[in-house]
């Protein structure tokens, strides 16, 4: 009977332990538009794992890839109500908030991949981010390259004019729209999945995305021509919501900021390593792969648009232009 008793409450104390630790952990979404298959989500799964190693299981993470809690425009949504607790978004879109943080999508304000790593170590990056924060109370917590823009098209470009009257899809995103712009091209915002069928049928003659992308969605199939204009050197921001960066004590905090910085590194290590190799795999397939001169489109740039109508700083580029 005493053995009996003995079992019962150790049994009994099992059930409450494991019933406390349950009230004890708080679950988290975390929301990005990318495929499984890409370092975004994969290094998202790393940092929730990590996460929830250094906080001793307080915090799950669930993340959500592929659009599966909406477009970019509705995660982002979410952050702001609350249904989302982290994200993984481009500047363009905390630029709809907070105008300033978009002039990093200004036609090359950075030279290189390790000149955007060297800006979100800077004092113009935290004061941006700040602002970001201080007008939506969502923390920027880490920035990770997601490769530079180049252009695809169907006859060869060498100069910004050579570009003149070319219908080329552009995102409709106002900083992208810039460059084809100044060069006197067409830009027409076509939706992504449908971009290589438009440019299968001749809807478009040209797009612009990184070299990962050109290769992931075959378009180098239908566009003989890739031309390293290097126009943007794009990232994407991991966002955590007020809700939840105003819960967490400074501990987590830490914590938290550390991890997706290390999973931000590993992302932008990965996209890099793919990057460096694709010249030669195109070149091997039989595409001409050709430099321009930038000067002349930096030159065309500088000329013909005005960093007012985007409602961005000029001494945030100048700032950011002037890091080493």
């Amino acid at each position: 009977m005493k053995l009996k008793l003995t079992t019962i409450l150790c049994t009994a104390a099992a059930i409450m332990a494991t019933t406390a630790i349950a009230h004890a952990q708080t679950v988290l979404k975390w929301a990005h538009v990318y495929e499984t298959s890409e370092p975004f989500h994969t290094d998202s799964l790393w940092a929730a794992e990590e996460i929830s190693k250094r906080t001793n299981g307080r915090y799950k993470i669930e993340v959500y890839p592929a659009s599966q809690l909406g477009k970019e425009a509705d995660i982002n949504q979410g952050l702001k109500l609350g249904t989302v607790d982290i994200i993984i978004s481009g500047s363009s879109f905390a630029a709809r908030d907070y105008k300033p943080i978009g002039v990093t999508y200004f036609p090359y304000i950075f030279r290189s991949p390790e000149h955007l790593i060297a800006y979100t170590k800077s004092d113009v990056f935290k004061r941006l981010a700040k602002g970001y924060e201080d007008k939506t109370g969502n923390h920027i917590a880490a920035v990770s390259y997601y490769g530079t823009r180049h252009t695809t098209a169907n006859k060869p470009i060498a100069k910004c004019a050579d570009m003149q009257g070319l219908k080329i899809r552009v995102p409709d995103v106002p900083a992208y729209l810039a460059m084809p712009r100044a060069c006197g091209a067409n830009t027409t915002p076509i939706a992504f999945a449908e971009v290589y069928l438009a440019l299968q049928n001749g809807t478009v003659e040209a797009q612009e995305n990184p070299l990962t992308t050109i290769e992931a969605k075959k378009f180098y199939e239908v566009q003989k021509n890739i031309i390293l204009t290097g126009h943007i050197v794009d990232h994407l921001n991991t966002v955590i919501s007020k809700t939840l960066w105003s819960n967490l004590s400074d501990e987590d905090k830490k914590i938290f900021g550390e991890v997706m910085q290390e999973a931000a590194e590993r992302t932008t290590k990965t996209i890099e390593g793919k990057e460096n190799g694709l010249i030669a795999t195109f070149k091997e397939k039989g595409l001409s792969v050709t430099e321009v001169d930038k000067a002349d489109f930096e030159k065309t740039v500088a000329e013909k648009v005005k960093f007012e109508d985007f409602g961005y700083e000029k001494a945030d580029w100048e700032a950011i232009r002037a890091i080493q």
